[in-house]
């Protein structure tokens, strides 16, 4: 990190340290969720279909926070989305330490889960266009490490929380402390100003920006196939990183306390896998890197879901585990920004990616369903399998965008049959 970062300007720094801190915590206070789901089916009485649709519900309407995050974001800036989409989710998630019932806290979960979308619209974008070219891939994917942090955290936070404090009120203190990092961000972000190819877009004579744009040719094809593999990576992820806490205490029959600590080493993998797959994807190419990491992810969780171990093979194989199926989100964030042209740029990435994200989110619900008729290892198993067979056609079917220069980016470059003719014009214009 340090040689590419040297070469970085204050402004990129600037952008880069305030996506991070800000990922980081909002990641930070949606894996608290997953460690409260044993604790919420035993103080409340919910089944485990109750519980995958807390979870389903938030993540779909973070989806459609994260559409409407990237249609504002294109008609009013990156930053000022960010800034609104970061106190809002943070204020909710406060929210959800008063709730008392079930249905109370699946509506502030949903509303908490706008913000959350929103949030990742805006700053990936942002990410994606103030750094440039040859560095983009590993700022991005390096700031994406920030949720590895963010689960370290939560699993810290966890344990000390049902350590220290009866289960009736660790959960809402878990919940409650949601508040105060996020707002710390905001006051980082509000130094961050707007990317230059943004404003330049909205400088130049005729531009109008039109959501309905990445509906049509020549950007509709790109646009289902992005949706394709945002469904494929983030339905797998979400099946896996929901269920595990609950996958390690009812399967591997570990306490809080000890699934805390396997979730803190699949954590470590995951944040090597991250900054690793950062580099790859401007050493190798956006292609290469999905393709091999999500061959990887499918070896591994077939292993690690499939075959029976003890607790001691468990926590060795969390690592391989969290590298490669957190690992390949780290290409997401470069990848669509270079898919999609300035105008609609954030539209186009928020659409995929949430439609990816809402569609993946029912994974988590659908566990809980087959949950009731097989192991739920089995079920956890199925579904994020197929999911990574999806994310592996739709990478076969997108060009390759490493080195692209923003502001050459067109509907045709990005869905042309020959990737690298799109590669040789951005080299070529930088």
């Amino acid at each position: 990190m340090v040689v590419w970062y040297r070469e970085l300007s204050e402004r990129e720094r600037r952008t880069f340290w305030g996506c991070f801190g800000g990922w980081a915590l909002d990641a930070m206070d949606v894996q608290i969720f997953s460690f409260l789901i044993p604790t919420l089916v035993a103080a409340w009485g919910i089944s485990q279909v109750q519980a995958g649709l807390l979870g389903t519900s938030a993540l779909v309407a973070s989806a459609i926070g994260g559409w409407i995050g990237g249609v504002l974001s294109d008609q009013y800036g990156r930053v000022r989305v960010m800034q609104i989409t970061v106190l809002w989710f943070a204020l909710f998630t406060c929210l959800s330490g008063f709730t008392n019932s079930y249905p109370q806290l699946l509506v502030v979960r949903c509303l908490q889960g706008l913000g959350f979308g929103g949030e990742w619209a805006a700053g990936a974008v942002l990410m994606g266009e103030i750094i440039r070219p040859a560095h983009r891939g590993k700022a991005v994917g390096t700031v994406q490490s920030g949720y590895a942090i963010g689960w370290g955290v939560a699993a810290l936070l966890s344990s000390l929380a049902f350590w220290a404090l009866p289960e009736a009120y660790a959960w809402r203190a878990l919940f409650w402390i949601g508040l105060l990092p996020a707002l710390l961000v905001v006051y980082i972000r509000r130094f961050i100003d707007e990317p230059q190819v943004f404003k330049a877009a909205h400088r130049a004579a005729g531009v109008r920006t039109n959501p309905l744009d990445i509906f049509r040719p020549p950007l509709l094809r790109t646009t289902l196939l992005a949706s394709m593999l945002a469904l494929g990576v983030q339905g797998s992820s979400y099946a896996i990183i929901t269920w595990l806490p609950t996958f390690l205490k009812t399967v591997r029959h570990l306490t809080s306390v000890g699934a805390g600590s396997y979730v803190a080493v699949v954590t470590l993998g995951a944040f090597c896998g991250y900054l690793t797959s950062a580099y790859l994807t401007d050493a190798i190419g956006r292609r290469k890197n999905f393709l091999i990491f999500a061959v990887c992810c499918w070896v591994v969780d077939f292993v690690y879901m499939y075959v029976p171990f003890g607790n001691s093979t468990t926590l060795l194989l969390g690592l391989p585990f969290g590298f490669f199926t957190q690992g390949i989100y780290a290409s997401l964030g470069p990848y669509f920004t270079e898919l999609f042209p300035t105008r609609v740029r954030a539209t186009g990435q928020s659409f995929a990616y949430n439609l990816g994200r809402s569609l993946g989110a029912c994974f988590i619900a659908l566990i809980g369903m087959l949950a009731q008729v097989m192991p739920l290892a089995q079920a956890i198993g199925m579904l994020s399998l197929g999911g990574y067979l999806v994310a592996i056609v739709a990478t076969l079917m997108l060009p390759e965008t490493r080195g692209i220069a923003l502001d050459q980016v067109t509907g045709d470059q990005v869905t042309g049959e020959a990737p690298e003719a799109s590669v040789l014009r951005a080299s070529t214009a930088d």
